[in-house]
């Protein structure tokens, strides 16, 4: 998601051995963190401040298990002591499964009846796709959370929340679980993936053109012209084509 390279040219070897678009904004003068409520970074962020809210010992919100709302704490001190641009990813556990149901607090299961084991060939589907749901109305508040914060500076500085799932999932349909079959051969459901972009109030952005554009089919390709052009890096890496907030719809 974060290369240079789109999916079609891309590979692990080139990956490891790319610096990818953390690396330019960090050379650009942007100060990035990633925080990572997931297993690692799985290479992107070695080179950049990383902090692992995997435990207690940075997240303050932890029961069965660390919640992504934690990697919120303590933000709005960096953002008020920062003299530079920044960027900060945070690297949800999300709705990662089998264990749906864990992916969320009791407060969130709104949807029952629930699977409540990481056997998916247990539960019914309705079973499964309830526990998946109740982790996505807890990502909804994640991030409703992360624009929450982000509005508190608005009127200063200029604020943007860039949210893009690295994967889809199947819930049972075709008799597929998860997202782990190739891409050639897996469902819609797998690789189709959600993504909201929040602007603050004041960001220089054209946002009828941003409208206009907003129907038209982007994918992860997308992420690293338009991570750049939301930072008005000047490289030769950017491509504008590929920068959803200038890209220009034939």
């Amino acid at each position: 998601m974060f290369s240079v390279y789109d999916r079609s040219d891309y590979n692990t070897q080139k990956g490891l051995h790319t610096e990818n678009v953390l690396d330019v904004l960090s050379h650009a003068g942007v100060k990035v963190l990633w925080r990572d409520n997931n297993s690692n970074s799985k290479g992107v962020a070695d080179r950049v401040k990383y902090e692992h809210y995997k435990s207690s010992e940075n997240n303050t919100m932890c029961e069965d298990e660390c919640r992504d709302t934690g990697m919120l704490v303590g933000l709005d001190k960096l953002i008020e002591e920062s003299d530079k641009d920044i960027v900060i990813v945070l690297h949800q556990m999300g709705n990662h499964g089998p264990a749906y149901y864990k992916r969320y607090p009791k407060e969130f299961e709104h949807f029952t009846p629930t699977c409540q084991t990481n056997q998916l060939e247990e539960c019914s589907q309705e079973e499964i796709a309830n526990a998946y749901d109740n982790a996505l109305l807890y990502t909804d508040y994640f991030l409703s959370q992360t624009i929450r914060l982000l509005k508190k500076y608005e009127n200063s500085i200029d604020t943007a929340m860039f949210y893009m799932a690295d994967h889809g999932e199947s819930l049972v349909e075709g008799g597929f679980y998860l997202h782990g079959l190739p891409y050639f051969i897996a469902p819609d459901a797998q690789i189709h993936v959600g993504s909201v972009l929040w602007l603050g109030k004041d960001f220089p952005v054209d946002r009828e053109k941003l409208r206009k554009n907003s129907s038209h089919e982007f994918s992860q390709d997308n992420l690293f012209s338009t991570l750049l052009g939301l930072f008005d890096v000047e490289t030769e890496v950017y491509d504008k084509k590929m920068d959803i907030l200038k890209f220009t719809h034939l």
